[in-house]
């Protein structure tokens, strides 16, 4: 079947669906460990990693018969009402003793990271309302950020392009600048003159805020969609401090970073910082029943469940909350994360596919900036590398790498100016070899192609 010509009635996420949008489909007919195949049998190295997600590859049996075994003894049930099954169980406990130093002490469960974040925030209000201080309403974001495209995330969400079609949005929702060091308004390229920065800011708004209207500060470990930024290594830190001497709640934004995608089983952890809620899914699942989940600590559960009257009350959840089979593929999804010790291996060979792609910095003109932490990785297109004029995205170049790259076996993300790399935490040092090796041919075809951009 020619599936160019087969009439689409589905629109792509964050896609143009104007009638003369033609570019071609890529359909990807199947996928086996780190590698998929597209409909016309052509083989590719996932870049990708489906979307962020599939952190343990694909077509792993041990999975597959985790969900089948459950199939057959339950496909479905509720947990609303005082219902429950035995999986919820499990997976609640193993979700808790993972992250016992984060103090995690209960969980609730979506079916996504929009999910999990429009919960976090519903139930950081909650919590403040059960404290006794229901003034703390608004949320601290960064710009750049992605939270997901629930109104709330959307609302705290860092980049316009996500707001331009939905307001009005959340009231009460405040962005701070992002500590970038490759881009910043304060022009700074010292790491600890950015965190001074930053910092200062942080202050001046809750100074004109008022500490008593804000409920939580939300943010990525490391900013993913929003353009790969890794901030500064004390700024979670310095964050924390903060916020613990105003009484602000931090929620941490793991849906990408969380199970190992940057070297550490929670990017917050890899920063030495512990959050009071945790925004979980992608990678708790490896995309192969749709999972979210948010995490609490002891201060949020306690308040909680002794709150007075109806603030004890969870009025929240969803059809699919911790949905039996998404909890089986969880748990051997996790099974295979500590057993293959998945953060550990996407620390090493992020490190060493870093490495091999910082010099493209140096050998194209259109490359600005090579950056990344453990298998997040990306390269920042530019016009002109003195004044790091991003590269206009309508002009196509970085999806034209992309398109490159796919014809030679490797599948990346072109995100606006930017190509963004997050292959499964598999990810084997001969195949990072191999990304590294096609997108510098990539580049070449490309720049060679439009010199005028390069």
């Amino acid at each position: 079947m020619d599936y160019q010509k087969r009439q689409k009635r589905f629109w792509h996420p964050m896609s143009s669906a104007a009638a003369g949008h033609t570019a071609p489909t890529v359909v990807i007919a199947r996928g086996d460990g780190n590698y998929v195949w597209d409909v016309e049998g052509h083989r590719m190295l996932d870049g990708v990693g489906g979307l962020w997600n599939v952190n343990v590859g694909h077509n792993r049996p041990e999975v597959k018969a985790a969900i089948a075994r459950q199939m057959d003894e339950l496909s479905y049930y509720q947990t609303f009402d005082g219902v429950a099954h035995p999986r919820v169980y499990d997976l609640a406990d193993r979700l808790c003793e993972m992250f016992k130093q984060e103090d995690m002490q209960r969980v609730m469960f979506g079916s996504g990271g929009s999910d999990a974040v429009e919960t976090a925030l519903k139930m950081a209000r909650q919590y403040w309302v059960a404290a006794g201080q229901p003034s703390r309403t608004k949320f601290l974001s960064l710009r750049n950020g992605y939270h997901g495209v629930h109104v709330g995330g959307t609302s705290i969400g860092g980049n316009g392009v996500y707001h331009y079609n939905h307001g009005p949005l959340l009231p009460g929702c405040v962005q701070l600048d992002t500590p970038w060091l490759y881009r910043n308004p304060w022009g700074c390229e010292d790491p600890q003159q950015l965190v001074e920065h930053c910092i200062r800011q942080l202050e001046e708004v809750i100074g004109f805020h008022g500490a008593q209207t804000i409920a939580a500060f939300v943010a990525e470990p490391v900013q993913g969609a929003g353009g790969l930024i890794v901030p500064p290594a004390d700024y979670w830190q310095r964050v924390r401090a903060v916020l613990d001497r105003h009484g602000i709640l931090l929620i941490a934004d793991e849906v990408v970073t969380g199970f190992g995608r940057t070297g550490s089983m929670l990017g917050s952890r890899g920063w030495g910082v512990v959050a009071d809620i945790l925004c979980l899914a992608k990678g708790i699942s490896a995309g192969y029943v749709p999972l979210g989940a948010t995490m609490y600590n002891s201060r949020i559960a306690q308040a909680i469940e002794q709150g007075e009257g109806f603030s004890s009350v969870i009025m929240h959840g969803y059809t699919y909350s911790g949905h039996p089979l998404a909890c089986a593929a969880s748990l051997a999804v996790l099974d295979i994360v500590e057993a293959e010790d998945l953060p550990a291996n996407a620390a090493r060979v992020g490190r060493d596919l870093l490495e091999q792609l910082l010099p493209l910095k140096a050998g194209f003109e259109t490359v600005g900036d090579v950056r990344g932490k453990g298998l997040m990785l990306a390269l920042d297109l530019v016009t002109d590398k003195e004044s790091r004029t991003p590269l206009d995205p309508g002009k196509g170049f970085a999806a034209r790498v992309a398109d490159a790259a796919r014809r030679r076996g490797v599948l990346v993300r072109a995100i606006a100016n930017k190509v963004v790399m997050s292959p499964p935490l598999t990810l084997t040092p001969s195949e990072a070899d191999l990304i590294a090796h096609t997108l510098r041919e990539a580049l070449q075809e490309c720049c060679r192609d439009s010199p005028s951009i390069a």
